[in-house]
């Protein structure tokens, strides 16, 4: 997963993808990249690292223009290098082009080779430079984005949501199945997408909505209109959003994230009922679910670990030797709050076992009787192939075990997972409309050698202007 960002406004928009970013740096702490547009010049700076290091007011006064794009990178398809950053800008027929995109695509190699044998050359190893020869090349032919858009769902087989700068417009678009989460909001003199409405709040923008599942949405500097591409009979929304990647102060798909993690805590109390002498969450990700558990069962919330707020997310690091590095200089035990206590420790998920083992070896080393270990999320069993950087089944500790055998392996207390139906229905979207890959190794879309569930898709048919009233349209003046 990644973080995306587009905005238009006549104030100019650096400095503003440069905030926005901040708020999604959650999403990917691999490379940060803007690209801005001032009616003659395409502006660029991208580099490797997070966002404060990458961009300073120097380079962003340098980057002029009142429509731009942003990435923040989580690197789940191409390899760690300079290269891959994104934004992807191309110049061609007199016209300026930048594309963004958050998701994974599983038929890549299959595209790839297609436009390579037809003479393409490609510079980086990503999925986003493949949506980007299909788009470039639709628009050689019909001029037409809507047309380039139909193209790319038609074509594009697993999970994207794509922000293209061509010129002086905007064009957001998403999977027919919603994968990954798109979202529109109102500036005081313009619009921004984003994958997380708090990129909006952190503009002091008004959300608007989600971008559809499907949806093609065209800004510029008169407002924003939408059309409806293709719609799929069910939607796939990604669980692991709700459970760990998104920001627990962000609306996803009409949802605020933190009443679903607070309510999942509040179900891992009813399944088991213990009564521990304090509730204690792994920070930051555990902190909605301790509390839902703490106020469910009366218990007193009290933090047992102290966060280092300057280390990143341990999850999205690219190796296993740096995730289990990081803990110990991530998170320091409160002894006082810990020794000779029943601790109940909640955290989102358990997916490897080691970062688990070690932060429940440090709580018994400070001193606590006891250590409970609740998980908001199900077992993790198998792999994610749509954007998730999750590992093979062998190193997935859930996998092929029961949860006595995790719990051995975490040395816990007690172990207790929340169950998929409270999960779904803490999240109040049916189930049938989630992506639960993950959790039951049944994926959304056609993947070789696993499972699927495939949802069936309704494309515009036949010339695309014609049937445009087949799924309507929306405009917005600024």
């Amino acid at each position: 997963m990644c973080g995306i960002v587009g905005i238009v406004d006549a104030g100019g928009v650096s400095f503003q993808l440069y905030y926005a970013l901040y708020a999604l740096q959650h999403r990917g702490q691999e490379s940060a990249g803007l690209s801005t547009f001032d009616g003659k010049t395409l502006y660029k700076h991208k580099g490797q690292g997070l966002v404060a290091e990458v961009f300073d007011e120097e380079i962003l006064c340098s980057l002029k223009g009142s429509v731009g794009v942003g990435h923040v990178r989580y690197p789940t398809t191409g390899a760690k290098i300079p290269e891959n950053v994104q934004p992807f800008n191309f110049r061609y027929a007199g016209r300026h082009l930048a594309i963004i995109h958050n998701g994974n695509l599983v038929n890549t190699p299959a595209l790839r080779q297609e436009y390579e044998q037809r003479g393409q050359i490609f510079c980086t190893t990503t999925d986003t430079e493949v949506i980007a020869n299909i788009i470039a090349d639709e628009l050689r032919v019909s001029n037409s984005m809507e047309d380039a858009v139909l193209l790319c769902m038609r074509r594009l087989q697993g999970s994207y949501s794509v922000v293209i700068m061509l010129n002086d417009t905007l064009y957001a678009f998403r999977d027919p199945m919603g994968i990954k989460p798109l979202c529109i909001g109102k500036t005081e003199q313009g619009y921004v997408v984003a994958s997380e409405s708090v990129a909006v709040d952190a503009l002091g923008g008004t959300f608007v909505r989600d971008i559809r599942p499907g949806e093609l949405v065209t800004l510029n500097e008169s407002g924003f209109s939408s059309t409806q591409i293709a719609v799929a009979s069910h939607t796939a929304h990604c669980i692991f959003e709700y459970v760990y990647f998104a920001r627990a102060d962000s609306v996803m798909d009409g949802i605020l994230v933190y009443d679903v993690r607070q309510s999942i805590g509040q179900k891992l109390y009813e399944s088991d009922r213990l009564k521990p002498d304090i509730v204690c969450p792994v920070p930051d990700s555990g902190t909605a679910y301790a509390a839902g558990y703490a106020v469910r069962s009366g218990c007193p919330f009290l933090e047992g670990l102290m966060k280092n707020r300057y280390m990143g997310r341990t999850f999205i690091m690219p190796t296993q030797r740096q995730r289990e590095q990081a803990v110990r200089i991530k998170l320091n035990p409160i002894r006082g709050n810990l020794k000779d206590r029943k601790v109940v420790l909640v955290d989102d998920s358990i997916v490897r076992g080691t970062t688990s083992r070690r932060i429940v070896e440090m709580i018994r080393e400070a001193g606590a009787d006891e250590v409970h270990v609740r998980v908001g999320s199900p077992p993790i069993i198998a792999p994610c192939y749509l954007g998730v950087d999750m590992p093979t089944r062998t190193e997935l500790i859930a996998s092929g075990k029961e949860e006595e055998a995790v719990r051995d392996s975490i040395a816990a207390t007690s172990l207790t997972y929340i169950s998929l139906e409270d999960l779904v229905e803490a999240i109040g979207i049916d189930a049938s409309n989630l992506c639960t890959g993950c959790l039951t190794g049944h994926y959304p879309v056609e993947i070789p050698g696993e499972k699927s569930c495939r949802r069936a898709v309704t494309y515009v048919d036949g010339t695309y202007q014609s049937n445009l009233k087949r799924f309507g349209t929306e405009q917005e003046t600024s």
